[in-house]
């Protein structure tokens, strides 16, 4: 209750903080203050809410629905406190809780300069209000309580002693009888008449999805949604110059911001790829997955707004003259934002609910409408004020550079940037009618926009603002130029990079990186702070040198390691030397991994364990990190054999619908086999797994190949074949992607064999990452760029205000 008044306060205070700043707008004397009072009530109820909300989660207040759902007693702190962003009403309040903080900030920013206040705190505080609404108590509120709606009722949460209460038993057998799920909407009115607490009937919560259970999200989401909440302030100071017609001082006001959320944001996407390349065991960082996709648009667009940011600065002079692209940069400006807000309504509206993996699930139908009366209203906001001005952009700017002109070329890499930005938001638009877009389709696209992007980047350095000469420019660019040519030579020739994209990309990289070191190295002499855009470009070449090695020429192999037996992957040599429980109850396992490369010894952990939220085996990989290369080993299961035939299984991943040989045997995956959910929600038995066709000697079997739960442990069946002299089972099922381990064992050389002692093996899939290091390390010079630019444009609009 106490949560959903506050909430409810917040919503009022930025209502009115709205209303007062627009009558201030429009004129009104006694307003400002009352405004400005709203706005700080307004933020500092959204904090009370918050720490409130933080307060509930850690003192484990399961009579809360969100606190039960994603919270429970055996999460240490650092990780109950990410189950504050974990769900949907969560990660809104922690957006909004970031958004009113930055708004204290906006605030006093243009408080100084004129009437600006006045108009971007209107077109602010409406953002704030929409966030506000999605949790409004009417809405989805993270305080409803868990008798509130149908919460199904997890066997193993409930405290024992309760079940062995009379009327409660009796309860559970009439509802599940009856084939119903119990709910805590039909137990409550039960617990409440014989006055049993919730929280006396509940011992613990579901807990927090193990994937999530990660260093990396604990503080992804938070920079993450700070960047989303960065990005309305470029549209309110877009909109604010709109409502005065007004386009001079707007852009070197808004600039410092504009760069702020491209640097916060960037940073964000791809710790978010640090995440899934340390924790999801499939060896990469980026699967163009259509949530992915949808934080990757607005951060393009972002980065097209820096550069023609740049052009109108430098091309409108004191007489108040409209500078070069004034309009494209109102565009992008209001796009920007915009494009958060469609992402947010991807990933928030459950549309992708089919299409991708981070999908949240359906959330109704209000929250539907009202994420789509979101994107409408700031959509039109941003289109109508531009339609109402058209006219005002009518005034001629000079046109009087040269095609070698750095405006031209600016402008050419804001364009490629924006294509990028229309392939990526245009294939993942097409998930929401059940139409996907292969990923390799994606990379394909985009590695000929990287090559023209990084080519125009290292001209557009080396030529002049308004024009230059082709001697100029050859003069400045010889040395870069031999410098990349050697470079991509010496990797075609000792390096293998025979693929002509490769090769070109590789080139236009390694040119960006050549023409922005050495002038960054003579900017830096003089003055560092006028370096960060020399800064960020080698960043983001780094970048594109790792994207290329890790992702053009990784290489991987599934192996079986038999205990205290050595085997050799990539140069490396590698024996399993054990397992060991990472905590008291012996519910995760390390398993332990002795690496040899010839020169040192290392010793890997990667991580297996049973998820009680799902029945699913959670594989953590471990990683041996180097500059030129990492050695990703991902487990895939862990058995115990007989001695004779440890050798004779073979092990395969296999997706739904693909097909596999293992030597002679071909297996392909036909179709899932899903759990019963009803008894996996409540802690019961429950078996899944995959219908298979086997393949041998011009012969095919279906087989249907399961992994049951039966109590606390999990068993992988193993399934005979005898028409094939086979026997297979399922070893793991991977439970978003769906995708199968397979084993295969040859039933004719194990009946023969001499039954040897039990042996334990342990399936791996070990990978080869190049130069993979280059894209952690490009992110960080890239955002440390930003930051040297930021800082820059901030005294820059400091000293213009004076």
């Amino acid at each position: 209750m106490a949560g959903n008044i506050l909430v409810t306060l917040a919503l009022v205070l930025s209502v009115y903080s709205m209303v007062m700043y627009f009558f201030a707008y429009r004129g009104a004397k006694n307003t400002l203050n009352y405004a400005r009072v709203a706005y700080h009530g307004m933020a500092m109820t959204v904090l009370v809410t918050a720490t409130f909300f933080l307060y509930l989660i850690l003192t484990h207040q399961y009579q809360y629905k969100y606190v039960y759902e994603y919270s429970s007693n055996e999460l240490p702190v650092g990780f109950l406190i990410s189950t504050f962003w974990a769900g949907q009403e969560g990660s809104f309040l922690l957006w909004l809780l970031l958004a009113s903080i930055l708004g204290i900030l906006l605030q006093s920013y243009t408080a100084k300069r004129g009437d600006l206040e006045y108009r971007v705190m209107t077109v602010y505080t409406l953002s704030t209000t929409f966030l506000l609404i999605l949790i409004c108590p009417l809405l989805k509120s993270p305080f409803a309580m868990i008798w509130s709606e149908q919460v199904p009722i997890i066997a193993n949460t409930i405290n024992p002693e309760m079940m062995q209460v009379s009327y409660i038993r009796a309860f559970f057998d009439q509802v599940t009888s009856a084939g119903a799920q119990p709910s805590f909407a039909d137990i409550y009115p039960l617990l409440q008449a014989n006055n049993i607490p919730i929280n006396e009937f509940l011992i613990t919560g579901k807990g927090l999805n193990p994937l999530l259970q990660n260093f990396w999200m604990q503080i992804h989401p938070p920079i993450l949604f700070t960047g989303f909440a960065l990005t309305s302030i470029p549209f309110s100071f877009a909109i604010a110059a709109l409502m005065k017609n007004e386009y001079k001082d707007w852009v070197k006001q808004s600039f410092p911001w504009m760069l702020t959320a491209a640097g916060v944001l960037g940073l964000g996407i791809m710790m978010g790829g640090y995440w899934a390349y340390g924790v999801l065991g499939w060896g990469g960082y980026w699967a163009w997955d259509p949530v992915e996709n949808s934080s990757l648009v607005p951060w393009l667009v972002c980065v097209a707004a820096v550069h023609t940011f740049l052009v109108q600065r430098k091309t409108q002079n004191k007489q108040d003259t409209l500078g070069k692209f004034t309009r494209t940069n109102l565009i992008l400006s209001i796009l920007v934002y915009v494009l958060v807000i469609y992402s947010t309504f991807l990933t928030r509206s459950g549309i992708l609910g089919n299409a991708s993996v981070h999908s949240f699930v359906d959330q109704g139908r209000a929250v539907f409408i009202i994420l789509l009366l979101f994107i409408i209203t700031f959509l039109g906001l941003g289109v109508g004020m531009l339609l109402w001005r058209w006219k005002s952009f009518a005034v001629k700017v000079e046109q009087d550079e040269s095609l070698l002109s750095r405006e031209l070329a600016l402008f050419t890499a804001s364009v490629t940037l924006c294509a990028s930005a229309f392939i990526v938001v245009f294939g993942t638009s097409l998930a929401m009618v059940e139409i996907s877009i292969p990923p390799a389709l994606y990379s394909e696209l985009h590695v000929p926009l990287a090559i023209i992007i990084g080519l125009l980047n290292a001209l557009s350095l080396s030529v002049r603002w308004k024009n230059s000469t082709m001697k100029e420019v050859v003069k400045k660019l010889t040395f870069s130029l031999i410098i990349s040519v050697v470079a991509t030579l010496a990797v075609i020739i000792i390096g293998g990079v025979h693929k002509p994209m490769m090769a070109l990309l590789f080139f236009s990289s390694v040119f960006t990186l050549v023409v922005n070191a050495e002038l960054a190295y003579k900017v830096i002499r003089g003055n560092f702070k006028m370096a960060g855009a020399y800064i960020a470009h080698i960043g983001i070449a780094l970048f594109l040198l790792g994207v290329i090695g890790s992702a053009g020429y990784s290489k991987e192999q599934t192996v079986d390691l038999i205990r205290g037996e050595k085997q050799m992957v990539f140069g490396h040599e590698m024996t399993f030397t054990g397992y060991r429980p990472l905590d008291t109850d012996a519910k995760k396992f390390a398993f332990s991994i002795k690496v040899t490369d010839g020169k040192t010894e290392k010793l890997i952990k990667p991580v297996m364990f049973q998820s009680e939220m799902n029945g699913g085996l959670m594989r953590e990989p471990d990683i041996l990190e180097g500059l030129t290369k990492d050695f990703y080993v991902s487990p895939l299961g862990y058995d115990e054999k007989d001695g004779s035939n440890a050798h004779n299984a073979k092990t395969e991943v296999l997706g739904i619908g693909e097909e596999k040989k293992l030597d002679a045997v071909s297996v392909k995956y036909v179709s899932y086999i899903a759990p019963d959910m009803s008894s996996m929600q409540q802690g019961g038995d429950f078996q899944l797994g995959a219908k298979l066709a086997i393949t041998a000697n011009s012969k095919t079997v279906e087989k249907d190949v399961v992994i049951k739960k039966v109590g606390r442990q999990m068993e992988n069946v193993p399934v005979a074949v005898p028409e094939l002299g086979l026997s297979i089972q399922v070893t793991n099922i991977d439970k978003d992607s769906k995708d199968a381990t397979v084993a295969i064992t040859d039933m004719a050389s194990a009946a023969t064999a001499a039954v040897g002692p039990k042996q334990e093996v342990l399936s791996v899939t070990a990978s080869i990452k190049p130069f993979v290091s280059f894209v952690w390390l490009g992110v960080v010079v890239m955002v440390l760029g930003f930051v040297v630019s930021m800082i820059r444009r901030l005294k820059e609009s400091l000293v213009v205000s004076a």
